[in-house]
């Protein structure tokens, strides 16, 4: 999910530049065709995950481990962890057919530009859905070695404004050098009327963006100081937003990561969006869905005591057991929006929230960038800084910044 100022295509054209696709795919050629889409999402044994239905088949360890390289012409890709990132798909009430749609679709990538000090590309499927990014090696190997921890987290609380990855993947073109990706949702789903985007880490220093003229083409995300005189006007869903992001920043805290980014996105609600919702139930059947059945049939994903009590995701089954505690989980109605996970509505405005970026390990290289920015920066605020410390600021602006 780029965090940066982001550059649109040109009017009149949806392909993106010469980064991607890369040579030997054509100039405007997709990514996968919808055959090849579907094997990677299946895996090299597709009648494993095809079997996968909530309860039957659990994830097991070399599911974590899963490496599975197909040759086509001109370039490979590999695919790791596949059933895994099925499994979530799934979880997330994503059909494999709209996912295959929009990775495979006819039309080309668009392609974004970021200000980020990383080298990394970014790259939205033409409906916008779905974010590819490139990323280091270790990158890669690092959300690999902690993936069963965050499909975890997700699991237990299924509501989480984390970003949610859709699958792990290289591609090596001949003579070329392998690049590694990951395909995530995007935040700011859908973009059509959103009217302002931040990147929010909690500190000060080197956090203002030069503002851009209103008819630019370039759609420009602003930083923690530009957001001044602004508040996020939630009105009961407040105290929901203040518990997730601790329980959120929490499991972060946890990773020993820094340097992650809040995303927040303003859109203008409507007058008929300011009406009171009818389709309660199906909101409610929405929420419950992964919280109550399919959150928690998984074994090697969840305590066996808990496992007992959840088996299916429905209402009547919610009234007739008082075992799964929605509340403990920090479950919340969800607006029947797509993109729900990362939609909140207040009185006035719809905001698209959510936290990207958190591959930064505070390592030895950070706690001396820590020293030398201490030195630089004396009593400033800056983003390197123990995950403790890190966590605890973007909680606290949160609650200063809400209402």
């Amino acid at each position: 999910m780029p965090s940066r100022s982001l550059l649109t295509t040109l009017p009149g054209t949806n392909c993106a530049p010469s980064l991607w696709p890369p040579p030997g795919l054509g100039p405007c050629q997709s990514l996968l065709s919808k055959s090849q889409s579907s094997q990677v999402s299946a895996e090299a044994e597709p009648s494993i995950w095809m079997r996968q239905r909530w309860g039957e088949q659990p994830l097991k360890e070399e599911d974590f481990t899963s490496v599975v390289t197909q040759p086509h012409e001109g370039f490979e890709m590999t695919t790791m962890a596949g059933p895994v990132f099925a499994h979530f798909r799934r979880f997330l009430g994503l059909e494999e057919k709209d996912y295959q749609n929009s990775l495979s679709s006819s039309h080309c990538f668009l392609q974004f530009i970021s200000n980020s000090k990383s080298k990394a590309n970014f790259f939205l499927t033409n409906d916008k859905r779905f974010f590819l990014k490139t990323q280091d090696k270790w990158e890669v190997q690092f959300l690999l070695s902690k993936l069963a921890l965050y499909i975890n987290h997700l699991h237990e609380y299924p509501h989480s404004l984390l970003v949610k990855f859709m699958g792990i993947h290289s591609i090596k073109v001949a003579r070329e050098k392998k690049k590694y990706f990951i395909i995530m949702q995007s935040i700011f789903y859908p973009d059509n009327r959103i009217t302002e985007r931040f990147d929010i880490k909690g500190c000060r220093v080197s956090r203002w963006t030069e503002p851009l003229p209103e008819d630019s083409h370039i759609i420009m995300v602003l930083k923690d100081l530009n957001f001044e005189g602004r508040t996020i006007s939630l009105g009961s869903q407040r105290n929901w937003f203040i518990k997730q992001m601790e329980l959120d920043t929490t499991f972060l805290r946890n990773l020993n990561v820094l340097d992650y980014s809040l995303l927040v996105a303003f859109q203008k609600l409507h007058l008929d969006e300011k009406q009171p919702r009818k389709n309660v139930l199906s909101r409610i059947a929405k929420s419950v869905q992964g919280a109550w059945g399919e959150a928690s049939s998984v074994p090697y994903m969840v305590s066996d005591r808990q496992s007992r009590y959840v088996r299916k995701s429905t209402i009547s089954s919610l009234r007739r057991s008082k075992a799964y505690n929605l509340a403990a989980h920090n479950c919340r109605l969800l607006p029947d929006v797509p993109n729900a996970l990362h939609t909140l509505d207040g009185p006035e405005h719809r905001y698209f929230i959510g936290i990207i970026d958190f591959f930064t390990i505070y390592n030895l290289r950070k706690r001396i960038e820590f020293l030398w920015k201490s030195i630089l920066h004396p009593g400033g605020s800056f983003s390197t800084v123990h995950p403790t410390r890190y966590a605890s600021r973007l909680c606290q602006w949160v609650e200063a910044h809400t209402v």
